[in-house]
């Protein structure tokens, strides 16, 4: 069965670049090596990979990574660091809740 990869780089710069492939060893390979000087990677390596998952269902993994794209940073994080609580926490809407004190 083949597997689709969501997965994200942390960059030299401290960005974070999220992406989606078939082949996650060779997809690297092409970060890491500079093959496409027009990739956001490019003048950020080197690139550390932070977190990765893998979808049999290629539209599944295109719509989660979308949905990661459009995530705020300590949301990334949160999913980096497997820290649901602070996943949920951070997914709620700050103008009914308000912000979370995280003190």
């Amino acid at each position: 069965m083949k597997r689709y990869y969501v997965y994200i780089l942390k960059c030299a710069d401290g960005s974070y670049y999220t992406g989606v492939t078939g082949n996650l060893e060779q997809r690297l390979r092409i970060h890491e090596s500079g093959e496409n000087i027009g990739c956001y990677t490019y003048s950020r390596r080197p690139l550390t990979l932070s977190y990765y998952d893998y979808f049999h269902d290629v539209g599944k993994a295109i719509a989660f990574e979308k949905q990661v794209k459009g995530w705020s940073r300590r949301k990334k994080e949160a999913l980096m660091q497997s820290d649901w609580d602070k996943l949920k926490l951070f997914s709620r809407n700050y103008t009914q809740y308000g912000k979370p004190d995280l003190d």
